[in-house]
């Protein structure tokens, strides 16, 4: 029997961070939570910083993940917010990295091919696909959606590049 890995999930955000915990053993996937940090949008943005440093450092604390996938973003908004996005993903990077996990990054079409089979999913077939996989998941929006379907991603590549490993 394969080990079992403990995943977090992370689709960055200034106004809202999604979050959700897998558990993957071989080829099944289990469904333990997911939600969304949101700093207050009134709070400068070091403060905001500051409070998805925390937010994922409780997630950390809480659930005790083996390992953390972050989604690589995509801006098409100004430059300002683009550095500010930047900011936040990087916040959201170093903070697993910080408490010695593994850190996975994945395009947004990586993720949505993994999980619903063509890399220009919509949010509506991303969350169906989600509940799919994970029949337990209490998912409450896209952010958490997402989330989840970053750990999904994961878990479907770092079991490939196993068995690939493998003689």
């Amino acid at each position: 029997m394969s080990e079992t890995v403990r995943i977090l999930g992370i689709d960055p955000g200034l106004r809202r961070t999604g979050w959700g915990v897998i558990e993957s053993q071989g080829n099944r996937l289990r469904f333990v939570a997911a939600g969304v940090l949101t700093p207050p949008i009134t709070d400068a943005l070091p403060v905001r910083l500051v409070g998805l440093f925390e937010g994922v450092s409780d997630l950390i604390r809480r659930f005790a993940p083996d390992e953390a996938a972050v989604e690589e973003t995509f801006v098409n908004a100004g430059p300002r917010s683009a550095l500010q996005l930047g900011q936040a993903r990087g916040v959201v990077l170093m903070t697993p990295a910080s408490f010695g996990l593994p850190v996975g990054e994945y395009s947004a079409n990586l993720v949505k091919k993994s999980v619903v089979g063509t890399g220009h999913a919509d949010k509506e077939q991303i969350q169906l696909m989600v509940k799919t996989l994970l029949p337990m998941a209490d998912v409450k929006g896209a952010d958490a959606a997402d989330a989840l379907a970053i750990a999904i991603c994961h878990a479907h590549h770092r079991s490939y590049r196993k068995l690939a490993a493998s003689p």
